[in-house]
Formats: C-alpha cells, sequence, structure tokens
C-alpha cells in the first residue's frame, strides 16, 4: 500500500475525483420553529445536491458545511442523531504532503501525557521553565529604591515558609491605648503605601484593640480587595448569605446600623440612586455591582476612648479604603459594650469617612500591579486552568491573561500574569497551593500540584501579558511503538521537515470533538442562525463525560435546567454559560443570541475562527495538489516589501493548543485592554500577487494564503475562484463579512503555507513497558522523580524529536509529515490500543498523575 494513503480516509480521493459539475448546487434548507428550539438535540444540516438537467435529488442529513461536497472525500459515518463518529483530517482540508516519496514512518502521538512536553519561548527568545517550587520570597527594598520600583522585582524561593511573627492577646486598657495614639502620631499617615501590603507595622497598630484572630480577619479581608471574591455557586450562597448571618440574625435587622448614613448618601447621589435601583444598574458604564457583605466585627469595647482611637488608627492605616462604624444591631447589645465593624468602604460616596475615589483599590505598596508566575498544566484546557486558577485565587477570571493557549493533552509550561489587586506573591503561592488550608507549605513543595496545576517562579510585573506576546513554542515529543523500515528512512524524513518544511496546516485540535466539529458551529454563528449554534453547542457527544451526558439528558429531555447546571462541570463552559443565561430568564429559550453572548468572547471566536482554518486548509491543499511545495506560481500572494510576517499573522492574533496556531480577533485594530496608547491600530498588511515576473523574487516560504475576511485579498487564478466557491456553498458572501453583532466580523488576515521549524533534532530510544517515562516534566524533575528510563535492549523503538516552532505553526502537523497518518485523536486513540506494546503495561511505570479528564 502506498505510504501516503493506509490509514486515512479519502487521502488518495482528491487525486482522483473531478470537480462536480457548475449545474450542481447545494441548497440548505431553512430552519423550521421546532429545529430552532434550544432544546433540540437533532438539530441538522440538511444538504440537498440536485442536478437541474435530470431533476433527481438526493438528501444527505450531515452537520458539516455544505461546502464538505468539495473536499471529494467521503462523508464522515455518522450516528442516529447526526452526530459525526469519527471527523477525519480530510474532512477538514487535511490531505497533502510535501515529502510524498519518503515511506511512511508509523508513531503513535501522545500515548503519555509526557510524550508532549511543551515550553512557551517568550519575546526575549527565551524558553520558559519552572526554576524553583519553593514560597516566593519579595527582596528587601532600600529606601532609596522605593521612590522608583524596577519593572520587574523578582521574588526568592527559600524552601520552606518565611517566618511569621505571631501577634499577642490586645491590651484593651487606658494606658495602652495612649500610647498606641502617641505612635499614630509621630508616624506618617500614609502607611497603606508602605513596600509590602500588609507590613508589621499594622499588626503592631491593631494590637491594642484586636485580638490575634481578629486581626487575621482583617488582613484577610484587606488582601482580598474591594471586590467582594467571586463564588463557585453563581451567587447563591450570597442571596441566602442575606436571610440570616452567622450569628442567625436576619440580615434586615441589619439595615438599622446605618439609616442616618443612607438618607445623607441618597441625598448626596440624587436621581443617580433611581439608577442604580432598575436592575442594579446604575453610575458609571451601567456596570452591574455586587453587594459586598463581607465585615470584621471587634470584641465589645467599653471605653469610648479606646473606640475613636480604633477608628482613627483604620482610617490612617488603610487610607479611608476601609471604614469602621458602630454595629447597632439588636444582638450586639450586651451591656459589655459596643463592637466595631470593619468593612470595605463603599464605592461611589466618597469612600467613607477617609474619602476614598471609588475606582481606588487596595494598596499596592511600591510594587507593580501584576504578578506573572509560571503555569504547569497537565491535561487541562488553557481556559479550564484558569477557571481553576480564578477561583483558587478567589479573583475573577478576566483578572488573569496568558500569551497564548497550549494543548490539552500533554504537559505544558507558559507564563502567566496577574493583575494582583493587594495579593503578594505570597499570598498567591498560598492560595495556589491551598496553604495552609489543605496542605502545609512543606506538602505544597513535595507534591505534584492539585489538579494537574502547579505555578511558581513569581515575580512582579507593570504590565499584563497579552496574546501574542511570544516567540514560538519549544516541544518534546515522544513517538511510540514507531515502525520504520531502516534508520535511514527515519533520517531522510527528520531532514525532509528540517530543510522543506511541512505544510502548515491547522491541526485537528482546531476543529473540537468529532461529534460537533466547532467549524460547523462557527459557520452558524457567521450566517446568525443562533438558536442552531446553541442548539448545536449543546447536543450530547458520544464517548463524553458521564456527568456531561447526564446533564445534558437533563435539560435536552426533561427541561430540567436545575438539574443540568446541578451536574454540568465547570469546566464545560460554553454549556454552562448558555444555561445559566437560561436560568436567569426563567427557562426562556427565545433569546439564543443573548444566551450565546455569555460565553467568554475568546471562546465564541474560537467558533468562527475554525470555520476560516477550515477555508484556508481546503484552498491550501488545492494549491500543494495543483502545484506541488517547491516554488511559487503566478498569481500566489506574498507580503509586500516592508511589512513583516509578525505583521500579517501576530499582532492581534490568538496563539493557541501549545502548537501556536495564528488567529485574527474579529476587532485587532482595536488596543487590547490596558494598553491602550501603548499599542499602534491595526492595519491590513499589505500583499503582492505574483506574475511571471516575480516568481523567481521569492520562495515558497515567502507564499502565504489569506483566512477569509473583509480586509484580504485572495489569490488569483483558479485559487481564487476557489475561494468564492467554498464561501457561496456556504451560503456567505465572499466580498462582505460585516456582521450585526460585531464579534462575528472577520477582518481576515495571512498565512503562510509552509512552515520551516527553527530548531530541530532528533533521537532513537528503545523501551518495553510503555508506562515508563521516556520524558520529563518540569515539575517531576524539581521534585526528585525517577527520571526517563529509556531501555537499550527494550523491545520497541521510540522517536524523540526537539523542536522549536513559531506562533503559527502546530507540531502535530510536522508530526504529520514524518508518521504520514491521521493526526486525529480519535484515529490515534485506535493506535495506541490496537499496538503490541500495551501487552507489556505496569510493570515499571511511574505513579500516575492526578488529574482531571
Amino acid at each position: 500500500m502506498d505510504s501516503t494513503s493506509s490509514n486515512s480516509r479519502g487521502h488518495e480521493s482528491l487525486d482522483n475525483t473531478t470537480e462536480a459539475p457548475p449545474s450542481k448546487r447545494l441548497k440548505v434548507e431553512e430552519s423550521t420553529d421546532e429545529l430552532k428550539s434550544a432544546r433540540d438535540s437533532s438539530v441538522t444540516l440538511s444538504i440537498v445536491p440536485s442536478d437541474s438537467a435530470t431533476g433527481s435529488v438526493a438528501t444527505k442529513e450531515t452537520i458539516l458545511p455544505p461546502s464538505h461536497s468539495l473536499l471529494g472525500t467521503t462523508p464522515p459515518l455518522q450516528d442516529e442523531s447526526g452526530a459525526i463518529i469519527r471527523l477525519m483530517e480530510s474532512d477538514v482540508g487535511i490531505s497533502e504532503y510535501i515529502a510524498k516519496h519518503v515511506p511512511k514512518i508509523g508513531g503513535i502521538i501522545k500515548q503519555r501525557f509526557t510524550d508532549f512536553l511543551v515550553h512557551e519561548v517568550d519575546q526575549d527568545s527565551n524558553v520558559v521553565h519552572i526554576k524553583s517550587l519553593g514560597i516566593p520570597v519579595p527582596p528587601e527594598k532600600k529606601a532609596k529604591d522605593v521612590a522608583e520600583p524596577a519593572s520587574e522585582v523578582s521574588a526568592d524561593a527559600p524552601s520552606g515558609e518565611p517566618s511569621v511573627k505571631e501577634g499577642t492577646e490586645p491590651e484593651l486598657g487606658t494606658e495602652a491605648v495612649a500610647k498606641a495614639l502617641d505612635k499614630a502620631h509621630g508616624e506618617s499617615s500614609k502607611q497603606a503605601s508602605s513596600t509590602v501590603p500588609w507590613p508589621d507595622s499594622f499588626t503592631t497598630r491593631l494590637a491594642p484593640f484586636l485580638s490575634t484572630e481578629k486581626i487575621e480577619e482583617v488582613k484577610k479581608l484587606f488582601l482580598e480587595g474591594s471586590e467582594p471574591p467571586f463564588v463557585s455557586d453563581a451567587g447563591w450562597s450570597g442571596r441566602l448569605a442575606a436571610k440570616a448571618d452567622e450569628s442567625g440574625t436576619s440580615r434586615s435587622m441589619d439595615v438599622k446600623e446605618s439609616v442616618e448614613t443612607r438618607k445623607e448618601d441618597e441625598g448626596k447621589r440624587g436621581s443617580g440612586r433611581r439608577g442604580r435601583d432598575r436592575g442594579g444598574r446604575g453610575g458609571r458604564g451601567g456596570k452591574s455591582v455586587r453587594e459586598d457583605r463581607r465585615k470584621v466585627t471587634s470584641e465589645p469595647i467599653v471605653s469610648k476612648q479606646t473606640r475613636t482611637g480604633f477608628h482613627q488608627t483604620i482610617r490612617e492605616l488603610f487610607g479611608g479604603k476601609l471604614d469602621t462604624e458602630t454595629d447597632m444591631s439588636e444582638s450586639a447589645n450586651t451591656g459589655d459594650g459596643s463592637r466595631i465593624v470593619i468593612r470595605w468602604a463603599r464605592r461611589g460616596n466618597g469612600g467613607g469617612r477617609g474619602g476614598g475615589s471609588r475606582t481606588e483599590r487596595a494598596p499596592r505598596g511600591t510594587y507593580p500591579p501584576y504578578i506573572h508566575f509560571t503555569l504547569q498544566k497537565t491535561n487541562r484546557d488553557t481556559q479550564d486552568a484558569l477557571q481553576h486558577l480564578a477561583r483558587t485565587l478567589h479573583v475573577p477570571v478576566k483578572d488573569l491573561s496568558t500569551a497564548g493557549t497550549k494543548d490539552k493533552r500533554g504537559v505544558t509550561v507558559q507564563r502567566v500574569s496577574l493583575q494582583r489587586g493587594a495579593k503578594t506573591v505570597e499570598d498567591v503561592w498560598k492560595l495556589a497551593n491551598g496553604v495552609p488550608t489543605r496542605h502545609s507549605a512543606d506538602d505544597a513543595i513535595r507534591e505534584r500540584g492539585e489538579r494537574g496545576v502547579r505555578i511558581a517562579d513569581l515575580t512582579y510585573r507593570k504590565a499584563s501579558l497579552e496574546l501574542g506576546m511570544l516567540k514560538g513554542n519549544a516541544f518534546v515529543i515522544t513517538l511510540r511503538n514507531v515502525q520504520v523500515d531502516s534508520i535511514e528512512t527515519l533520517n531522510q524524513s527528520m531532514n525532509s521537515v528540517k530543510e522543506r518544511g511541512f505544510i502548515n496546516y491547522y491541526g485537528m485540535q482546531r476543529f473540537g470533538t468529532a461529534a460537533i466539529p466547532t467549524h460547523s458551529i462557527g459557520l452558524a454563528l457567521l450566517k446568525s442562525d443562533w438558536h442552531l449554534a446553541v442548539s448545536l453547542i449543546l447536543r450530547p457527544r458520544p464517548g463524553e463525560h458521564p456527568d456531561v451526558l447526564a446533564a445534558r439528558r437533563a435539560w435536552l429531555d426533561d427541561g430540567n435546567l436545575d438539574r443540568a447546571l446541578e451536574l454540568l462541570p465547570r469546566r464545560v463552559v460554553a454549556e454552562r454559560c448558555i444555561l445559566e443565561s437560561y436560568k436567569k430568564q426563567h427557562g426562556e429559550t427565545r433569546n439564543a443570541l443573548g444566551a450565546l453572548s455569555t460565553i467568554p468572547r475568546n471562546l465564541r471566536l474560537m467558533y468562527v475562527h475554525a470555520y476560516q482554518s477550515y477555508v484556508w486548509n481546503a484552498i491550501v491543499s488545492e494549491r500543494i495538489k495543483t502545484w506541488g511545495a517547491d516554488k511559487p506560481v503566478p498569481g500566489d500572494l506574498v507580503l509586500d516589501s516592508g511589512v513583516t510576517e509578525q505583521a500579517a499573522v501576530g499582532d492581534g492574533m490568538k496563539v493557541e493548543d501549545g502548537e501556536a496556531n495564528a488567529q485574527p480577533d474579529a476587532d485587532v485594530d482595536e488596543p487590547a485592554p490596558g494598553r491602550k496608547g501603548n499599542r499602534k491600530p491595526w492595519q491590513a498588511p499589505r500583499v503582492k500577487t505574483l506574475t511571471e515576473v516575480d516568481v523567481d523574487k521569492y520562495s515558497i516560504f515567502d507564499v502565504v494564503m489569506p483566512l477569509p475576511g473583509n480586509d484580504v485579498a485572495f489569490p488569483g487564478g483558479a485559487l481564487g475562484e476557489k475561494y468564492k466557491e467554498y464561501l457561496l456553498r456556504d451560503g456567505l458572501d465572499p466580498d462582505n463579512f460585516q456582521r450585526r453583532q460585531k464579534d462575528y466580523t472577520l477582518s481576515g488576515s495571512y498565512r503562510n503555507i509552509l512552515h520551516l521549524p527553527k530548531e530541530l533534532s532528533w533521537s532513537v530510544l528503545r523501551y518495553t513497558d510503555p508506562d515508563v517515562p521516556l520524558g520529563q516534566s518540569d515539575e517531576d524533575q524539581l521534585l526528585g522523580k525517577e527520571p526517563p528510563a529509556p531501555d537499550p535492549e527494550g523491545r520497541f523503538l521510540a522517536l524523540q524529536i526537539r523542536l522549536i516552532l513559531g506562533t503559527a505553526a502546530y507540531a502535530t502537523m510536522a508530526l504529520r509529515e514524518v508518521t504520514k497518518t491521521d493526526t486525529s485523536s480519535q484515529f490515534q486513540s485506535s493506535l495506541t490500543l490496537a499496538s503490541e506494546d500495551q501487552k507489556f503495561k505496569g510493570a515499571d511505570g511511574d505513579e500516575p498523575m492526578k488529574v482531571e479528564t
């Protein structure tokens, strides 16, 4: 069997299938009201080819875009509900190879997590590795350093926890209060801008008024910041708290404690009050404000002088950011004195007694406002890992950002930035490692990170990370059970990739699960068919986790929103957003567009970008099949002189799946949040269509192909017409990608058709037990786990590849050029199950990683 066709359905059919006659046309049947129901689990696109000459009609239901028929491949198998059983490379336009003459090298990709190691390459060309697992300690700053903090403040990482001074029991006598007040007058009232958010002096000055436990409560309240932490139950616990506080007292009774203040505030705010009463909207920007019910209540204080001193101390220490008032509730009237309540000052009222502004946050000291850290994740999506971190750190997920999104199945390392508020590097490290609530500091540096997530190497930085702020990714990839006729063939194949590169396809990760391809959802969004998009997102996927399937069925079959949300894991982001939107609408499903808009923007854009990627793959396959991959031909596009590749595919693009595929944002001409004024407005790159005179001036690595959008030019000749044929067949206008909904307006971009690795080396290993790791993560190396242990006398061959790719290439597509087999997860899983090495499992494998599946 020819090496290019084995194990790949439809690879040969592109060479042997003629183009359908122009008289053939595809008709997408209009959805009925029943199909538009958000609870219909069997929505499909009906493709109806018809021949006007004969009048014959054949119907084949599929959820793939109508243009799939132009690929010349056999339609994929589907189950009774219309879900695709196996999505192959040929179904998303991937069909060609560069070195067709080189025999295939059989091998299994990603058999173990450690067989696919990814390390981000930062903008300084440094490969990101974890350097230390220990708790960071900020460096001591000299007085002269305080005025001019560095752009990055590193944190040391000792093996144990830093020493913490324990407080003493408070002295509430008049003499102690007098001493404290004398000391307060001698100190600056601006201690909130100290070099650390909570200096020891805070504890010392609060000691005469509060017990050690209460001081810790105040510290926790202060370090959490002015925004109350998000809760994991969609806010229901906050509503229950409104009924009864910890002491069982009705919260409505606490309204008495500030009646006069509220009246005064209403007088000052005037009509602004009414704006907030309407659905919680009001103030600037119309943002809803979550009620902050956090507070710390002191022990009873008898002396009025002591209470006065306490009020004054809180104002001086925290600059008006924390507010104090006497607890006037009935439960506080014990006859032993009055209690003082400490809260964050209300926003919008001048900051309470301290006069803080509405936009002020907890003081950050002289450290920069962001913390950067290294994240290693194992078998987790990047967004899923960030959501886990957000819950752990008690911050909204929007406060976390990355330069790119990494592959799920593997062990990946990258930098992450956090808008820290009042948190220090020590706070972030402890929260992320569950210290001391779930682990001790010693345990945290002796065990693997919880749920496949580990953070390390924390530093302070002036700015956050943004998508695209990297130079690429470094990979260590191990292919298992390699089948090759000779080492010479193996070297020939690897040298071909090293010298000629590989076709820069968007890999299979781009198109989601086999059952519901993401580019099908993307096409529905581009056609403004919101109900169809929702239905495709909510449909069951064969083989998914039982909890997820049960949650889908609870809604789709029973219409039980509460049960569906109870069962649905939080990592299933898009589905949860839609169902929670329906919950807020009391089960009403007519506003499908509104439900879709609650999905995080990056995730929504993934769908439409997947459709762009599908069309790009298909046209590049036509280009390579017709004219080869050796040199440019007339009609090809290249970037115009003076425009760099980065300008074409890097600025405003999204990097994802560890294999760094560039993706255009719908509004890349807008500055990124928090970087206004630092970035030049996005401009569409200029391209040149090659003529016979031009072709010898460029190489094949200069040739680019457009992702469909408003701001791109199509190549000349037959390829340009092919682009239009695909888009028209799918019901889109090639000349207008402007949409009423801005998020789905595509500007387009350009992508090189070939990619040449920046570095590439390889080695041959032997092993017998497939559970024995042949690669090692940074975390395991620092934990002292057993290093990789290949067996020189092993029964099976492994190929370990080390390569560095730029921000516009998939590593799996480089491996595809070597193995010449389908890289879809379903196909690779079938190879693993059928692999002979599975008979030798279990003897010497390392301890299993505790990760989420």
